[in-house]
């Protein structure tokens, strides 16, 4: 059976840049490996970005009048990354995968009473070895302020409010998605959000409630038989894998945007490179013009090359002079 998966992570300001540039598929080269850009083209948007994330964010904050500090450390949007096993979407066909994710889309809408208008965008990837859909958000809420007038606000604080916030999210999209007749199953109810964005595009949610039951097989084995003592130190690993995976992340966006910055300096290095040849063959054609210029003028006064030379840089040279 195969299983419902979909998956969140927060992004700041700083962040931006290498989310688009990797969801876009504006980069040239790609540290994920299962990438198979011969399938790109595949790819398609439920909703296009009309330009980059920043400047979209700045868009609809500025249209929407948005409330909200926002600071460096503040998460400003979301990305769901929406999927479910290969063999599944192979199963189902072109057509209801497309049904899918366009289901998907329009529960991501709705969910917490979001709104479309507050999706940047929503694509889906071919190209890779699962089918996936990645959408961006602003975590918008609508509430009252201290005066009881209305007011959207951006709080991802708020909008994934409470321990249970994955879990409803979950719960809710499963729901969603069934009574859109995928016949799909629940994935495990332990937090597996955390779980970085590459693992989870290589195994499907069966694999990782596998890999969940296989570690508390493991620990069985190695310690007590008291359950209470077993499920405290199942918690603690559990907790231990979430941490080690939030850095993991952290380090992933530092690795992104450095790459970025490689690239951009590879790209000026390049168009600085055409306009030295470019450059420099414009002044192999000016110096042979010239060359051409004294020897017509010297034939027409019969006058020495090497002299006229002489002449015209003396002359050059006092007029440098008096501008000074």
């Amino acid at each position: 059976m195969s299983y419902a998966i979909i998956r969140n992570t927060n992004y700041k300001m700083k962040n931006l840049a290498g989310i688009y540039r990797h969801n876009e598929r504006k980069n040239t080269n790609y540290s994920n490996k299962n990438i198979n850009k011969e399938f790109s083209h595949l790819n398609y948007s439920i909703k296009a970005p009309y330009s980059t994330y920043t400047k979209i964010f700045q868009d609809i904050r500025e249209k929407y009048e948005l409330k909200g500090m926002i600071k460096k450390v503040s998460n400003v949007m979301c990305e769901l990354i929406i999927t479910s096993d290969k063999e599944y979407f192979e199963s189902i066909g072109i057509e209801e995968t497309k049904r899918y994710f366009k289901s998907a889309y329009n529960f991501v809408a709705n969910y917490n009473n979001l709104g479309e208008e507050f999706i940047v965008s929503a694509k889906v990837h071919l190209d890779e070895s699962t089918p996936h859909l990645h959408i961006l958000f602003i975590p918008v809420v609508h509430k009252k302020d201290k005066n009881g007038n209305e007011i959207s606000k951006i709080a991802c604080s708020e909008y994934w409010k409470g321990k249970d916030s994955y879990k409803r999210l979950q719960d809710n999209f499963y729901s969603y998605i069934t009574k859109c007749g995928f016949n799909l199953e629940r994935g495990n109810t332990i937090d597996n959000q955390h779980i970085p964005i590459e693992k989870l595009k290589k195994i499907t949610n069966y694999e990782i409630q596998e890999m969940f039951k296989e570690t508390a097989h493991h620990e069985q084995e190695n310690t007590t038989g008291n359950i209470e003592v077993l499920k405290k130190d199942y918690k603690r690993v559990i907790h231990k894998f979430n941490t080690l995976a939030s850095r993991y992340t952290r380090i992933k966006n530092i690795v992104e945007e450095t790459m970025n910055k490689a690239e951009q300096i590879q790209e000026n290095n390049n168009k600085l490179k055409q306009e030295h040849i470019k450059l420099k063959t414009e002044n192999s054609r000016l110096k042979d013009y010239i060359d051409k210029t004294f020897e017509y003028v010297s034939i027409l006064f019969d006058f020495s090359k090497e002299r006229l030379k002489s002449l015209v840089n003396d002359f050059v040279s006092r007029f440098n002079i008096q501008d000074r």
